[in-house]
This record gives structure tokens, C-alpha cells and sequence, in this order.
């Protein structure tokens, strides 16, 4: 099977068209891009989209693209969210090089030009409270009202300015806006606030500032230091844009960077909204933002989703101009589609029930020779050990079995897994009559095929690993973190779609031998279970622990 990022091609879209032209027509003799994040919290699936595109457009047409971290407001940001961003973006396969900035590195050249604007009349020092100054805004429908602190004197905005950045002041007492008007029918652009008392300690520069520049007030102006050519945004920052350019219309700017919008990634059954995802977090419904559940990338690697994968998911999705719902489904078959080309098969019984072969010799054992992979050779093939007593897993027997059961049964024969064929004889109870042993005898003839010794077929195959030399695990089986769809709807509390079996928990697994010594990075497919990979949190030395990266076919819809 080829793999999905194998059948994507590099799909033409919007994006590409513009830089095309830009630089046919002689515009830009090169692209500048940057992955802008807010180090706030740890990214998702949906900046996996925002890198891709940012990352892979500069690739493609031979350019660069920065990783700036928009740290503009020390009150959320941690260093290690910054750390996290880094080890994301690496995880995905790209890299910035020399490019690594901050917007704080510009804080004495934001300063600057705030006072450029004082001095030019365009911006003035507020004394209104927050909800005064909401109120004073006014609506969509109806204009806002000009502040009574909007006709303060150059001197005197330059002077309370001054004063704020030497911390004078309060928390909230007083801040810069810009001088637009009040009566535009964007919002934004009504005397927006660029700068916010704040005494608080900033991941990167540290207590040298008591002032902090707002983010549209921040973001521009750092494109244009930078040398940003295309500067590549989600919808929702649209109604923004106006303001984006005023601030570079009206300032001393060494560039005239370009905004372009995209649609976001709405993925289902997940929340894409970091303080939603914090608020989970935080209320102990996972158990952090690397829980495999999570939509974080930090979640999906330590689950095991490849890079490669998401990267073709991303690729496969496309790049558009109209909010979308992408079904969860699609990732879940980009990740099937690398992990069935990628993956060494193996053994696993997550919900075992013991077979004794009362016709084998009880100090006897013998190995089979399984391939690793049955579509690639170059991969070879490992050692399985047998013996009189094995595990098979309990859903694959029935006393009394189903109409189309092909697999074991009282009376009933199948095929072990590159081993013998089997009988079920007899079944042992306990006391509240449930079945906790199973007795049965092998066809010795049976080895290498699926046909008993007198030539008959045996429909059902089976896995399965020898008692004697099994080990054991524990297996987590990750469902969606939500039941519903679109969870984040309307006004209604998302976390009322929770899926309570999000994640099930089997503590005894047994496992063929060979994974006793797996390295944590490699992905299995364990044979008719599905694709795992080891935690690389919880799994130690002595306790094995895998998680269910996702299943061989998707079974959503038919539970559902």
C-alpha cells in the first residue's frame, strides 16, 4: 500500500499563486516567511497547519521562514511553553536556522515608535477603566464615543508616557491608544490600545519593562523589522487587518509586509482553543497537555502519531479561504496509511484467556519464524516461541458463538498465526461460571499451512503468544476525547460532550517476547488490535506500557 503523504503532491492554492507572481513580476526577489506564535500555552493540530504552510511555502520557493515567539504579554507566557514550541516545530521536520526571534527583542524600537505617534498627534494616554473604555467603544451598529482624555496635549501624553515606562503607575491605571476614530464600522480600529501598564517579570528580557506592547500593536511592526514579505494569518485576524496596515501607513517601518488570510483548521470531535485545552488541563480531566487524548502536538507524539503523517495531512487538507469542518477521520487514515507501510507487525493479546494444548509436551517448546512485515521483506522476520500453554485473546472464543464467528469455539478449529492449527476440547469455569481456562490439541501437521493433516481448510486465523515466554504490559486503548462532533458550539459547555470511554486501561496484557526489548520509538502493528508504540512518559524499565496510536480500520462509525 502507498503511503498518504506518498499520493499528495504539492498542491497549487492561493498562497502559491500570489508569491508566484510576486516574484515573476520582479515584487519580491525572494519570500520571507514566520511561524508567530504566542508562548502561552503549547500548540495543536491546527498550528501544525499554520508551520506547514509557513515552513513548506518558504521551502518550496526557496526562501526562509523565521520562528518568532509574539511575546507580548508576560502575564501567560512561560519559558517552557517556549521550549515546547521549539521541540514541536523540530518534531515536525523543520527548522528556522539563524532565524530564531522574539518581538521583545524590539521593545525599545516599539517604544520608539509609540512615541513617533504621540508626537505625531495619533496616539494619546488613557486614564478610562477597561469597561469604561468597552463602553465608550460602542457597537457594531452603533459609533463610539471619543474619550475626554483624547485631546491631552503632545506634552503632557509624552510626559504620563514617560512615567509609565519608569513604573510609576499601577497595573491598569492608565494606557496608550492610538488616535484612529471612533466612528469606523471596525471596531478595531477605534483608538485601539497599544500599550498596558504591567508590572510582571517576561520570559526573555526579564524586569526591564513595566510597559507591554499589545499584540496587533506588536505583530506588524515586527513583520516589518524582519523583513516579512508574506505575512500569513487565519480568518479570524481579517477584520484586524485594516489595522495592521494603519500602524504601517503611519510609522517609519523599513518594510511593507503583505497580510494574507487562511482558513483555519476545525477538526471534529476535538477543541482547538488553548484556553479550553488549559481548562482541561487544569481541571484534571487529562492528565496534561501531553496526554495522548490531547490535540496537542506534544499529545499526539507521545500517543505516536508520525510526523510524517501530520505533515501529509496537512498537505492533503489543503489551503483555502472558507472555514471548513475536516472530520477526524482523515487524520486518523493519514496516520493508518504511514504507520501500514512503516510498522513492524507483532503479537499482542490485550484481553487474554489461556489455551492449555493437552496433546503438546509439557516441557517441549519450539520457535516459528514470522516475517515483520508481509508486504516487505527487507524488514525480516523474528522468532516466535510456542509452547503447550498460550495466550489467545478472550474475544476471540465463544461458547456459544454468533452467527459468522470464524474464530474459536468448543469443537471448533483455527489457525494460530504463523503456527498450528488448534482444537478447543473444553472449557474450565470458575465458581460464578466464568470461563477462565480453555483445553485443547494441535494438528502437528499443520505448521505451515491452513490445512489439517486430511486436507481440510480452517477458516479463522488467530493470534497469539506463548504463556512460557510472554511478557506482560499494560495497553491503554485512546478513543476521541469527545463524543460530539463539534463540541465548541454555540454558547453550549463542551466539556457536556466528554466521551467517558475516551480511554481504557488494561493492565495485563500479554505480549510476544520480542517487545520485551522494543525501543520506545518504534511503532507496532500489533496483529488485528491495531497500531502502538510504547509511552514514552510511564513505560520504565520492568513495566511496559503501550498506547494505541489509532485502530487498523476506522470503527467510530459502526459503534456509533
Amino acid at each position: 500500500m502507498t503511503t498518504v503523504e506518498q499520493t499528495v503532491t504539492t498542491t497549487n492554492n492561493f498562497l502559491r499563486t500570489v508569491i508566484d507572481e510576486d516574484l515573476k513580476s520582479g515584487k519580491h526577489s525572494g519570500i520571507v516567511t514566520r511561524f508567530p506564535p504566542e508562548p502561552n500555552g503549547y500548540l495543536h493540530i491546527g498550528h501544525a497547519k499554520s508551520i506547514c504552510i509557513n515552513f513548506g511555502l518558504a521551502r518550496d520557493f526557496g526562501g526562509r521562514c523565521h520562528l518568532r515567539f509574539d511575546d507580548t504579554n508576560p502575564a501567560k507566557e512561560e519559558q517552557e511553553y517556549i521550549d515546547s514550541i521549539m521541540e514541536s516545530v523540530r518534531w515536525l521536520g523543520f527548522d528556522w536556522g539563524q532565524h530564531l526571534y522574539y518581538a521583545s527583542d524590539n521593545f525599545e524600537q516599539l517604544y520608539q515608535w509609540a512615541v513617533y505617534l504621540i508626537e505625531q498627534g495619533k496616539a494619546y494616554v488613557e486614564d478610562l477603566t477597561a469597561e469604561q473604555i468597552r463602553a465608550y467603544r460602542g457597537t457594531l451598529t452603533e459609533a463610539g464615543t471619543e474619550s475626554p482624555h483624547r485631546t491631552r496635549s503632545v506634552e503632557e501624553n509624552l510626559d504620563l508616557f514617560s512615567r509609565m515606562r519608569a513604573g510609576e503607575f499601577p497595573d491598569g491605571s492608565r494606557v496608550l491608544r492610538a488616535k484612529i476614530d471612533m466612528a469606523s464600522p471596525n471596531i478595531n480600529l477605534r483608538d485601539p490600545v497599544l500599550y498596558r501598564i504591567l508590572h510582571a517579570s517576561h520570559p526573555h528580557v526579564g524586569d526591564a519593562w513595566k510597559i507591554y506592547p499589545m499584540y496587533d500593536f506588536a505583530h506588524g511592526q515586527t513583520d516589518a523589522i524582519e523583513g516579512i514579505t508574506h505575512s500569513i494569518f487565519t480568518l479570524e485576524f481579517e477584520s484586524h487587518k485594516p489595522l495592521y496596515e494603519w500602524f504601517l501607513n503611519n510609522l517609519p517601518v523599513p518594510a511593507r509586509p503583505r497580510q494574507y488570510e487562511f482558513a483555519r483548521l476545525n477538526l471534529t470531535y476535538t477543541v482547538m482553543s488553548k484556553r479550553k485545552l488549559q481548562e482541561l488541563v487544569q481541571l484534571g480531566t487529562v492528565s496534561g497537555w501531553d496526554d495522548p487524548r490531547m490535540p496537542t502536538l506534544v499529545g499526539i507524539k507521545r500517543r505516536g502519531y508520525p510526523a510524517t503523517a501530520v505533515r501529509a495531512f496537512c498537505e492533503l487538507i489543503g489551503v483555502g479561504r472558507s472555514d471548513s469542518w475536516i472530520d477526524v477521520s482523515i487524520l486518523e487514515e493519514c496516520v493508518r496509511s504511514d504507520l501500514n507501510e512503516s510498522a513492524p507487525r507483532a503479537m499482542a493479546v490485550l484481553r487474554p484467556l489461556k489455551l492449555v494444548i493437552d496433546n503438546y509436551p509439557v516441557d517441549q517448546s519450539e520457535e516459528f519464524q514470522a516475517a515483520n512485515h508481509p508486504q516487505k521483506p527487507e524488514m525480516g522476520s523474528r522468532n516466535i516461541s510456542f509452547s503447550r500453554e498460550i495466550w489467545i485473546d478472550g474475544d476471540d472464543f465463544m461458547e456459544v458463538p454468533s452467527k459468522g464467528f470464524h474464530r474459536l469455539i468448543v469443537g471448533g478449529e483455527v489457525k494460530l498465526r504463523s503456527g498450528y492449527i488448534v482444537k478447543c476440547t473444553g472449557v474450565v469455569k470458575d465458581n460464578e461460571g466464568n470461563i477462565v481456562e480453555l483445553h485443547g490439541e494441535y494438528d502437528p501437521a499443520s505448521r505451515e499451512g491452513i490445512h489439517t493433516a486430511d486436507g481440510r481448510k480452517v477458516k479463522g486465523v488467530i493470534h497469539w503468544v506463548s504463556a512460557a515466554h510472554a511478557v506482560t504490559a499494560e495497553v491503554r486503548l485512546f478513543d476521541r476525547l469527545f463524543s460530539d462532533p463539534n463540541p465548541d458550539r454555540g454558547g453550549a459547555d463542551y466539556k457536556q460532550f466528554l466521551n467517558p470511554g475516551s480511554v481504557e486501561t488494561l493492565p495485563f496484557c500479554k505480549l510476544e517476547a520480542s517487545l520485551a526489548g522494543s525501543d520506545v520509538e518504534t511503532r507496532y502493528q500489533f496483529e488485528r488490535q491495531g497500531y502502538f508504540r510504547q509511552d514514552p512518559k510511564d513505560s520504565l524499565p520492568g513495566k511496559l506500557v503501550f498506547n494505541r496510536i489509532v485502530t487498523l480500520r476506522d470503527v467510530w462509525g459502526t459503534k456509533k
